[in-house]
């Protein structure tokens, strides 16, 4: 009688940026996974993309195609990894031939979120002094409140959570502009002084979700993916990225979104703003969310009609200048 000699279980590689927030990200999918999957081995392999070793240079001027992806993407191509865990608004709309997005996560709040120094602790971002300096390294952020607030002075940031606020504890800054999500996951939702509402600034695609991506042929992780994934925000991101991906925006142009599903309807809300925050073109359109990509494809010409596509070309033209 012969016996039969089982190969042992597959162990299955995660790619994560180094970054504090990245890998807290990255050991809860691993977490999720593991406790799904048993009698599989899950394990987190770091790696420095060219985002992370650039902190000295505006993320508009130095590209955003991959910045926080690439090297990742490269790892999986390579069979070093497979698959990586991104936030969800890094990922660019367009991936590398053989690589697919393969799920995404249930979404911590997405809005943006005021943090101020300890000297403006009573106030909120539409009572800040005249001239105050808020840190932002987005130009959709930073787009959105020159349209409310041009009385502002606005300066770049960069760096990871930590250095952000570290620079605006000691007085750098009057107040800095950060994701909310980022900040609850780090365990520094005490930190944020004022949720900003819609009306205010509209958030980036995809924020406060995970995206998680992985080789398009590799069918057994495409798979396990899947036990992770959130069909309500899976329909509202990919409504968002495919609005960004017709209007040829990447992450560092000033495109801001919103969603929101009820019953079986998914809305979507989008804008296009000069950087200055002088030319602003905002709309909304309503359907099944399981038409999700089409959805983002309406709004996205809807907007072109109103001027969106004019927008853009003058900011990728003093982009390319590197004004």
């Amino acid at each position: 009688m012969t016996s039969v000699v089982s190969s042992p279980p597959r162990t299955i590689r995660i790619g994560s940026r180094k970054s504090q927030l990245a890998l807290v990200q990255t050991y809860w999918v691993q977490e999720q996974l593991q406790k799904a999957f048993p009698d599989i081995t899950f394990e987190v392999h770091t790696m420095s993309t060219q985002g992370d070793k650039i902190l000295d240079v505006a993320l508009a001027k130095i590209g955003d195609k991959g910045l926080f992806t690439k090297e990742l993407e490269v790892g999986m191509l390579n069979q070093e990894i497979d698959f990586a865990v991104h936030s969800l608004k890094d990922l660019p709309t367009h991936l590398p031939e053989g690589l697919t997005l393969a799920a995404i996560t249930e979404r911590e709040n997405p809005a943006d979120a005021l943090v101020v120094h300890e000297k403006h602790k009573d106030k909120q971002i539409d009572t800040l002094p005249e001239g105050a300096v808020i840190g932002t390294s987005s130009l959709r952020r930073l787009a959105q409140l020159r349209h409310h607030f041009p009385h502002f002075s606005f300066k770049d940031v960069r760096g990871n959570l930590i250095t952000r606020l570290a620079k605006l504890d000691a007085g750098e800054y009057d107040a800095l502009i950060l994701a909310a999500a980022g900040l609850e996951r780090l365990g520094m939702g005490d930190r944020v002084h004022q949720i900003l509402p819609k009306e205010i600034s509209l958030h980036a695609v995809g924020q406060g979700a995970l995206g998680i991506e992985c080789r398009a042929d590799d069918s057994e992780v495409l798979s396990l993916l899947k036990a992770i994934e959130h069909p309500e925000t899976r329909d509202r991101c990919l409504a968002e990225r495919s609005f960004l991906r017709s209007l040829e925006g990447g992450c560092q142009v000033p495109i801001g979104v919103n969603t929101e599903i009820s019953g079986e309807n998914l809305t979507l809300t989008g804008i296009v703003a000069s950087v200055d925050g002088q030319k602003f073109v905002k709309d909304t359109v309503t359907g099944i969310a399981n038409n999700a990509e089409a959805l983002g494809i309406e709004l996205a010409q809807v907007l072109r009609q109103q001027g969106a596509q004019e927008i853009l070309a003058e900011i990728f033209a003093v982009i390319q200048r590197g004004s």
